[in-house]
């Protein structure tokens, strides 16, 4: 069973467990540094939690999922289209000023998460924001059908060095959210720079 096999299967219990866990910390992080009327991606949006807050805090948010039951659940809650699309599948070319990857680039594997960033850095608009999380340790860790692949802030920093497009803003640690789990999280947010200044040239 791999992880969209696994959400597909458990999607109901996993939204009830998931949809009121509270990521305000980190979302306000993320939103403080979007414009104004932002264009978010919610990279493997789950319940649509996330999606529910950004849209609250003003940014327009596609919520997209692997799952077809979690896009199901997730159009419920947020009243939105839910895009069905794997990570491989998504080709989009700087369409977002935010992309948010709360607990999902996880399960790509190490061997695959460099094609993975890369599309989202092409997702990315100039200056765009990205943010995401990972469970903290080395290697991977198989739990209840899900593969999870864990990093430690040093091996996250040396990851998104190789993508020069992206400019690290910061890595942080945070507890688990969850009640009674001593997980800790490692929480990145990265910048795409490198596009044209629209004042250059111009008179």
């Amino acid at each position: 069973m791999d992880s969209i096999d696994y959400y597909d299967k458990h999607s109901n219990d996993y939204y009830e467990a998931t949809v009121d866990l509270d990521m305000s910390k980190q979302l306000e992080r993320f939103f403080e540094l979007l414009p104004e009327n932002a264009e978010v991606l919610d990279l493997g949006c789950g319940s649509g939690r996330d999606t529910v807050w950004l849209e609250e805090a003003g940014c327009y948010v596609t919520p997209m999922d692997g799952s077809a039951q979690m896009c199901e659940l997730a159009g419920i809650y947020t009243d939105k289209e839910v895009l069905n699309l794997t990570f491989s599948e998504m080709d989009f070319e700087e369409v977002f000023d935010g992309i948010w990857a709360c607990a999902s680039l996880t399960h790509v594997s190490k061997s695959e998460i460099d094609i993975i960033m890369d599309k989202v850095e092409k997702a990315l608009c100039p200056d765009g924001v990205l943010y995401m999380s990972y469970p903290e340790g080395e290697g991977t860790e198989e739990a209840h059908g899900r593969t999870f692949n864990k990093y430690t802030p040093e091996e996250l920093h040396s990851m998104l060095k190789k993508h020069g497009g992206l400019e690290i803003i910061d890595i942080w640690l945070s507890d688990d959210v969850r009640p009674g789990n001593d997980r800790q999280w490692v929480n990145v947010l990265a910048r795409k720079i490198g596009g044209l200044d629209k004042e250059d040239g111009e008179e």
